[in-house]
């Protein structure tokens, strides 16, 4: 396993480490996939700073890797080795080597919920890439992505090879020192939230609970990606309130470059602070 003296991107929560495991990225239009139905306008005028040179919305792949103890748990396995333009992965075994650490160190990967993007690195061609971990993740995602009669194709094929080695859970719970699991349903009708402490010190990783800053800065937002937009959004402004002003460390999925930040209050708007 790796010397801390590797983790240099590291967020720490008293001894617990934290680091950003970057897989790719990818290129939406911002319009078309984030949406304020009932904000009159463009809701995208006042946000040109989260958008690149070519007006897209791009989006960071990848995962969290947690060190507490003897655990070393990954949250989230990145998109895979797609690379079609519009999603380009393929980086994260090479992100975690450079922390220091071979796949057969993971000792437990969580999955915030089962899209595709959050799956990728499960497995490879069949194969279970992290041949030592439990895999987890909430019973509510594996039954729809997995065993409903709208089951998805393409998600039977890439996690079936895991169920030998996967633990379901329904209630929230601790899953190592410092490292609980929270349901946060909506965006996926098994999504939960990852959330890291130590004494008075906290961070939470929110999976895709929001894609960008302004989901979480300004209430309203719908993704088309939401399973359920209106639990979803609910799910999300409920965490923004909790948040706001706080001293949580805030990791999401697909934030740039997976750096953590903290959500502030603001006069008639919370900020986002990295």
């Amino acid at each position: 396993m790796s010397a801390m003296s590797e983790w240099g991107s590291a967020q720490f929560v008293g001894d617990i480490a934290i680091a950003p495991v970057v897989d790719g990225r990818a290129f939406e239009n911002p319009r078309e996939v984030l949406l304020r139905p009932t904000f009159s306008g463009d809701p995208w005028a006042h946000h040109g700073d989260l958008l690149n040179a070519e007006g897209q919305l791009e989006l960071t792949m990848g995962a969290y890797l947690i060190r507490t103890g003897d655990r070393l748990v990954l949250v989230d396995a990145g998109v895979g080795m797609i690379n079609n333009g519009q999603y380009q992965g393929g980086g994260l075994l090479s992100s975690l080597l450079d922390l220091g650490v071979e796949p057969s160190d993971i000792t437990d990967v969580v999955l915030t919920h089962l899209h595709f993007d959050h799956v990728g690195w499960a497995t490879q061609k069949g194969q279970i890439v992290f041949p030592n971990a439990t895999y987890r993740c909430h019973s509510a995602d594996w039954q729809h992505f997995i065993e409903s009669d709208t089951a998805d194709a393409g998600a039977i094929r890439k996690l079936s090879p895991i169920a030998p080695h996967l633990e379901l859970f329904d209630t929230d719970h601790t899953l190592a020192t410092g490292v609980d699991v929270r349901h946060a349903p909506g965006h996926t009708p098994g999504s939960v939230i990852v959330i890291i402490s130590s004494g008075d010190d906290r961070a939470m990783l929110i999976g895709d609970i929001a894609h960008c800053p302004a989901e979480l800065t300004e209430n309203d937002w719908e993704a088309v990606f939401d399973v359920d937009r209106d639990l979803a959004r609910r799910t999300r402004e409920a965490l923004a309130a909790e948040l706001e002003g706080s001293t949580t460390l805030v990791g999401a999925a697909h934030f740039p470059g997976l750096q953590f930040g903290r959500l502030l209050t603001g006069e008639g708007q919370r900020s986002w602070l990295r």
